[in-house]
């Protein structure tokens, strides 16, 4: 898949395509929904599937700190929408210029003159330009006077877990999973995703104050305003072996024993030697263990981890989960 990063990227070979916009936080069922009718469309007309995303997303540009916590960064999207068959992701610099265009400019500007949309889908609450003035009327208008096609998706919802008092439908929503995340239900998170929830990092030099405890730890810096996860997990890695997945413990935090600042993902490999710094690994978060905590002494915490990791490795166990194999 191509990454073409900012509209000033986008060159007259680009032109011509099926196109879907959306923050696709998370690449959940709903998204992967939208997904597979933009990928269906590009099919019948014989054009590239294009996705354009944002970076930051909207509500972090406005809302900054406050924005609410992000389900995946920009290279979790790229991996996710790879293996959804998309040809292209355009990745919009969301700044105060972009902000400031009209719901029109944005149409023939970006849509017409520099993508040549042929196909449009988009979900049913897409809002867009200044003030988010645009809507779904707007592009129909503009499709019908510049030619091409547009689309709205219903939102995706499962069936609820039947119950006495209710048994509605939940919409699958990039929200939905931040809060099942949030209330440690990662099983409702794994439905709604349609995998287990996972974080991507590059491994960078720490502390290094695991090793001296025994437990060297592979250090992921979260690289983003607030983690949608915090706490200790049995986790599954994959890119630290080339043959299979191995099995983990992790702490997702700012490390308060220690005065950590900065949030970061730490993880120790059961039963695994190798040098891991400059790696990209997948951690795939199956089991919460215990919310992040302080401890009065680096000694407790040192006994802490080691009950963490021995729950992790039981977990873990009667799980089947260690050394699984790459497909």
């Amino acid at each position: 898949m191509e990454l073409i990063r900012g509209i000033h990227n986008i060159k007259p070979h680009h032109k011509g395509c099926v196109l879907s916009i959306g923050n696709f936080d998370g690449v959940h069922l709903g998204h992967q929904q939208v997904l597979t009718q933009l990928c269906e469309q590009a099919d019948r007309l014989g054009l590239p599937a294009v996705v354009m995303t944002f970076e930051p997303q909207p509500m972090e540009f406005f809302a900054k700190q406050a924005a609410p916590a992000r389900l995946t960064r920009l290279r979790d999207k790229f991996v996710q929408l790879e293996k959804c068959q998309i040809d292209r992701l355009l990745c919009v610099n969301f700044n105060q210029e972009f902000a400031s265009q009209s719901p029109a400019d944005f149409i023939y500007e970006l849509l017409v003159r520099r993508l040549g949309v042929k196909f449009l889908v988009v979900g049913d609450d897409f809002c867009f330009g200044k003030d988010r003035k645009g809507n779904f009327s707007d592009l129909q208008r503009a499709a019908q006077e510049h030619d091409f096609q547009v689309v709205s998706t219903q939102s995706f919802c499962m069936p609820a877990r039947v119950t006495q008092q209710d048994a509605t439908p939940i919409r699958v929503s990039s929200t939905a999973i931040r809060q099942a995340l949030a209330s440690d239900d990662l099983a409702s998170a794994t439905t709604m995703l349609g995998r287990d929830y996972s974080i991507n990092g590059r491994v960078s030099h720490g502390r290094k104050l695991g090793r001296t405890i025994g437990f060297p730890t592979a250090n992921i810096p979260l690289k983003r305003n607030v983690s949608p996860v915090s706490g200790v997990y049995a986790v599954k890695v994959k890119g630290a072996d080339e043959q299979k997945m191995v099995g983990g413990v992790a702490n997702i935090g700012n490390r308060p024993t220690v005065n950590g600042i900065r949030q970061q993902l730490e993880v120790h490999l059961f039963d695994f030697k190798q040098n891991l710094y400059g790696k990209q690994l997948e951690v795939v978060l199956l089991h919460k263990i215990r919310d992040e905590q302080k401890f009065d002494s680096f000694e407790l915490l040192k006994q802490q981890i080691e009950l963490d990791a021995q729950v992790a490795r039981v977990w873990l166990l009667e799980h089947n989960m260690f050394s699984e194999a790459l497909a």
